[in-house]
């Protein structure tokens, strides 16, 4: 029973930190809902995200680049994501880690390349 207390008291810390979290989230919910203004009107609560009206039918076709744009962004999201904790530790990780991340870096240059062709790039 002692070995079981010493493991529990170890997450202490952690129990403690989730239930300030919970309780400073629900104290901000239930502030806002009391104190915030609420007269929404017509433009307030328009669609705003893509530019356009939603649409009928969801099986509806719409251009392609919207795609090829999220495609790029996951492009430059992965490289940024993993080169920092690469060059981080690029002293430790020796010559199979360098050559590892130019391979990686070597397939995301060719999904940008191919976003580049496809004209993604270029917005009319």
């Amino acid at each position: 029973m002692g070995e079981l207390q010493t493991i529990l008291l170890d997450y202490l810390p952690v129990i403690l930190f989730l239930a300030i979290a919970l309780a400073l989230c629900a104290a901000f919910l239930l502030v806002s809902t009391i104190l915030a203004p609420s007269n929404p009107d017509p433009e307030k609560v328009s669609a705003y995200e893509c530019g356009f009206e939603a649409f009928d039918d969801a099986r509806l076709k719409f251009d392609v680049r919207f795609y090829l744009v999220a495609i790029l962004f996951i492009i430059f999201d992965l490289e940024v994501a993993f080169l920092f904790p690469w060059a981080v530790s690029l002293g430790e990780i020796g010559l199979l880690g360098f050559w590892s991340m130019v391979a990686f870096l070597g397939v995301l240059t060719v999904g940008f390349v191919y976003e580049w062709r496809s004209g993604a790039l270029e917005w009319e």
